[in-house]
């Protein structure tokens, strides 16, 4: 069994993934800027693979969040030469932010529930 990987979890439905991809960008970007690219290895990597984000739903969220003002992008030049455009959390990404922990904090702690028996129908 040398070299053998566990089984790796399955990942979100699509519908699940739609409804919390603002948050999981939010979340991403509350540290620093980053670039598309960097923002896919960081999801990936914090989320141990769970979401893949793929460039079809990537960026047209990226550029749907910044015309709402959530995000704010920046052209930047690298030293090769190659432009990168960066995106940050504005304030009212913040604030946004904030809300959707506390609605997916009261959303989980609800699941948790359901999953735990119920004593009081014995």
């Amino acid at each position: 069994m040398q070299g053998k990987k566990p089984p790796t979890p399955p990942g979100p439905d699509a519908q699940l993934l739609r409804g919390t991809l603002d948050l999981v960008l939010l979340e991403t970007l509350a540290p620093g800027a980053m670039y598309g690219y960097q923002i896919v290895k960081a999801v990936n990597a914090r989320t141990a693979g769970f979401f893949e984000l793929r460039e079809g739903s990537l960026y047209p969220a990226l550029h749907r969040m910044e015309k709402s003002r959530l995000l704010k992008g920046k052209w930047v030049e690298t030293d090769a030469g190659r432009r990168r455009k960066y995106y940050e959390v504005t304030p009212k990404g913040a604030a946004a932010l904030d809300r959707k922990r506390g609605t997916w904090k009261a959303f989980s702690a609800a699941l948790q529930r359901l999953g735990e028996p119920d004593h009081a129908q014995a």
